[in-house]
């Protein structure tokens, strides 16, 4: 093993990168490409969540249910009572039901006795996004998706990136999934604590990242370079490609470097969300501060640096 990594050398931003692409470029499912949603969906303007965590997370957030379903069973339950209550107050309707109409409603989804229409997601600016990040950490992690179609996929990165403590994600407006109630379920309540910006131009975001100092990583499933390899420091923005065809050509010329998971099986990639989690795991290992642990030398304990 070698030792720390060498820091990468941050190039002018003015020169515009070109990072050589040799072989297949980034494949990341072997899945076929999924319907994509429609930017104007119904479901987005009128949306439902389902599933006590999912609904415990918007109860104790600021955003607006307009009705929610639940059991009687549940209604009284001390964790559900008093924010049922001020949800109440600000507007909300009440439904005490039995468990069949929340079959019906969620269409027999797993809804553990509740359900809650929401209001439609507020995306966040591009430039208010970039600037809560700054604020939150001197080494802020942004979260870009280049085209992801599953909702699933797009849940499960949502919910990774939260608990790891990245600062926020950037989906591009059209030929991807928005923030439905199957993203929101996935993501099991991290949406209301996690900023999503949502924006026309995906290869303008980037250049705008570069330009208030993050530097652009692209996950690739060959020709980049390794990523326990890399230095990952400071501000980052992590590009996930999409299901079916991974970047865009037009991503990977917009990113500093193009990175891979190395892998060492017969399967040739992996979904987008383990390839998320991959990579988001390896920035915050390498940010971790030193840990102390015990370790027993001929029958005495010592405090040593790992």
């Amino acid at each position: 093993m070698s030792n720390k990594p060498e820091p990468i050398s941050k190039r002018d931003r003015h020169q515009s990168p070109k990072p050589k692409l040799q072989g297949k470029q980034l494949i990341i499912s072997s899945r076929p490409p999924i319907k994509q949603e429609s930017s104007d969906s119904s479901e987005e303007s009128d949306d439902m969540i389902y599933g006590r965590h999912a609904v415990l997370a918007a109860l104790e957030s600021d955003r607006q249910l307009n009705r929610i379903w639940i059991t009687n069973r549940l209604h009284y339950d001390p964790r559900f009572h008093s924010l049922l209550q001020a949800s109440k107050a600000k507007g909300a309707v009440i439904d005490e039901v039995e468990i069949q109409r929340l079959n019906q409603i969620t269409h027999n989804g797993n809804h553990q006795g509740v359900a809650a229409q929401i209001a439609p997601y507020t995306y966040q600016e591009l430039e208010q996004l970039i600037a809560q990040a700054k604020a939150k950490s001197d080494e802020p992690v942004i979260v870009i998706a280049d085209g992801i179609a599953d909702p699933h996929n797009l849940g499960a990165i949502i919910r990774t990136a939260e608990a790891m403590g990245a600062q926020g994600l950037v989906i591009p407006q059209r030929r991807a999934a928005g923030i439905t109630s199957t993203v929101s379920k996935v993501a099991a309540g991290a949406l209301e604590s996690f900023a999503v910006a949502r924006v026309v131009n995906l290869s303008r975001a980037l250049e705008t990242l570069k330009a208030e100092g993050f530097w652009i990583y692209g996950t690739a499933a060959a020709g980049g370079k390794s990523l326990h390899n890399m230095n990952l420091r400071g501000a980052i923005g992590l590009v996930i490609g999409s299901e079916g065809s991974g970047l865009s050509l037009l991503t990977q010329r917009c990113c500093d470097e193009l990175v891979s998971i190395p892998l060492t099986g017969k399967t040739p990639s992996l979904n987008a969300s383990v390839a998320a989690a991959i990579s988001l795991y390896e920035i915050y290992r390498q940010r971790w501060p030193e840990k102390l642990y015990l370790e027993s030398v001929s029958g005495n304990t010592s405090l040593k640096r790992h």
